[in-house]
């Protein structure tokens, strides 16, 4: 680890999973000055991604050999192959003691890395509330983007420190908010990612040539507003409670998109539910909404 008086301590960086995340994060920790050694990327994709990203690192052939010099350790794997990759790391005693271990799985928090903390390494759980692409435009959305962190309270400022180095602004969350942080961010991201894309196909089917071109707009102005009012931006025929206009959905979904249904019916229930407790939907018109919706599900 080089460090010097009027610079804070460089830390030599291995990352295994160089995948869109992988790439990002390297690029970012190399462009505050952290070099990065080596990588580790499975997949073509992930070598492309390296390769556009992070072009001048080498791309092992074995996980082993890309962490044994890393003064910090950048786990960029799917949140199911993490606590296995860990595991396997700690039996073969590859990390070196006082490294820190990183990784980016928003529903764990630092104790998944704890056979690596019993072999004295030092754990970061740093997760990027941001969607990747793996290509340079997700370096400059890292700007003011929010990332989730959790570490043992010692080794916070190094968590923070390491954020802002790469552009974005730490949130501290709590070991054993880990999960409900991330089901907030993949309810809100990765949830609308398929209701927009449904809502384009629909339009598509409806003759619109260019849904994306018509939907802008609008799912513009509802991000914003909901963002700045929430419950108070709700509008539509499940928030007035206009029981036949929803009715007429249904019977036509029915026809010519049945797999959407479960989830309109799902979307409207929490809808009314919502507008119910803002007080936006009166309960006379919110019960026969609910028996229209009820009356779909039994079907």
């Amino acid at each position: 680890m080089d460090s010097s008086s009027s610079a804070p301590p460089r830390l030599r960086v291995g990352v295994i999973g160089a995948g869109r995340v992988g790439t990002v994060l390297a690029a970012a920790l190399a462009r505050a000055g952290h070099p990065v050694l080596a990588g580790y990327a499975l997949s073509d994709s992930s070598r492309r991604h390296a390769a556009a990203l992070i072009p001048q690192v080498p791309l092992l052939a074995e996980i082993d050999a890309v962490v044994t010099e890393a003064d910090l350790v950048l786990l960029t794997v799917p949140d199911d192959v993490l606590p296995g990759l860990v595991l396997g790391l700690a039996q073969r005693g590859v990390v070196r003691q006082g490294s820190f271990v990183v990784h980016t799985a928003g529903a764990q928090g630092v104790a998944v890395l704890e056979p690596l903390t019993r072999l004295g390494a030092l754990p970061l759980a740093i997760h990027p509330a941001m969607t990747f692409a793996g290509t340079t435009v997700d370096l400059q959305r890292l700007a003011g983007c929010s990332f989730g962190v959790t570490a043992p309270e010692p080794l916070l400022p190094v968590a923070q420190a390491l954020v802002v180095e790469m552009g974005g602004e730490p949130v501290v969350i709590a070991e054993e908010m880990r999960t409900i942080y991330h089901a907030a961010l993949a309810s809100g991201a990765n949830h609308l990612v398929t209701i927009v894309a449904t809502a384009m196909d629909l339009l598509g089917r409806a003759g619109v040539e260019k849904p994306a071109h018509m939907l802008a707009p609008l799912l513009g102005a509802a991000l914003d507003n909901t963002l700045r009012k929430g419950d108070a931006a709700l509008t539509g025929p499940v928030a007035r409670g206009d029981a036949g206009t929803v009715a007429s959905h249904l019977a036509v979904l029915a026809a010519v998109a049945p797999e959407t249904l479960p989830s309109y019916v799902a979307l409207a229930r929490l809808t009314a539910d919502r507008a119910m407790a803002s007080g936006r939907l009166d309960a006379a018109a919110a019960a026969h909404l609910l028996d229209v919706l009820s009356d779909q599900a039994r079907t």
